[in-house]
Order: structure tokens, then C-alpha cells, then sequence
């Protein structure tokens, strides 16, 4: 059986569904975690899904992915904007990495139209709401063994 596919979440997603719903959508992080989980079984994959509002605790993670993961989902959240640790930690990686967002971050203020995840993810899953992470476990499994 291959690696899980690693799906993390960055700080504040774990409020999703009542945080700004307008943008980000009425789902829960574990409505997400539920649709991860069936469309990677789907696919004949797993995964291991976590969150944190703590920046040390996702690059723990993720230099965890180094070695247990075939491929990695991340939607850093505001980190993507500020985290040139959580950059560093992702360059460590040679498994695919599929940034994801919830909402469309070039269509929104300036300030969240870049991020330094990008410099370092294979690809990028934005604006469709919980099915992004949907569409970026399908990007992950088809990009990793």
C-alpha cells in the first residue's frame, strides 16, 4: 500500500463554517476531512489530515511528510503570507505539494495574492471552497506512486 497523503490546514481553518462564511463557505473542517477522505479512499488512497493555529506545529508536520508521505496537501492559510519557515520546511520535499485555498487569494485583498508556499508547491487548487481540497487530494494522488 502507498504513503498516506498528507492534508494540512493552517491557523483559523479550524473555525471553518462560521468563520466568514461568505467566504470560505458554511462546510466544517471535518465536513473537509470527510470529503478527503472518501475521494482519496476513491482513489485508493489514504490520508492523514491535521490542523493547527501553530506555525512550529505545521513545519513539524511537514518535515514529518519528508519520510511518511506520498504526496502533500496544504492550505497554510495566512502563513502562506508570512512564513518563510514554513517555505524552507516545504523545500525540503521531494513529494509532490498541492497548495490549496478555499477562496480565490487572487481575487481577493493584495497583501493575499502571493505566498511563499507557492515557491515551492507543484501546483496550486484555488477558489471552489471545501471542493478545493477535494480537487487538490485528486491533483496529490495523481502526481505521487
Amino acid at each position: 500500500m502507498s504513503k498516506p497523503i498528507y492534508v494540512l490546514s493552517g491557523p483559523n481553518l479550524n473555525l471553518l463554517g462560521v468563520r466568514e462564511p461568505e467566504i470560505y463557505g458554511k462546510a466544517t473542517l471535518d465536513d473537509v476531512r470527510k470529503l478527503c477522505e472518501q475521494r482519496a479512499a476513491a482513489l485508493g488512497r489514504t490520508v492523514v489530515f491535521h490542523q493547527s493555529n501553530h506555525e512550529g506545529q505545521l513545519i513539524d508536520w511537514v518535515q514529518e511528510a519528508r519520510t511518511e508521505a506520498s504526496a502533500l496537501v496544504i492550505n497554510p492559510a495566512a502563513y502562506g503570507h508570512t512564513s518563510i519557515a514554513l517555505l524552507d520546511a516545504l523545500k525540503m520535499l521531494d513529494i509532490p505539494i498541492v497548495e490549496c485555498h478555499l477562496s480565490n487569494p487572487a481575487a481577493r485583498e493584495a497583501f493575499r495574492r502571493e505566498t511563499y508556499v507557492s515557491l515551492a508547491a507543484t501546483g496550486l487548487v484555488s477558489g471552489f471552497g471545501a471542493q478545493s481540497y477535494v480537487l487538490a487530494i485528486e491533483a496529490a494522488a495523481g502526481q505521487s506512486a
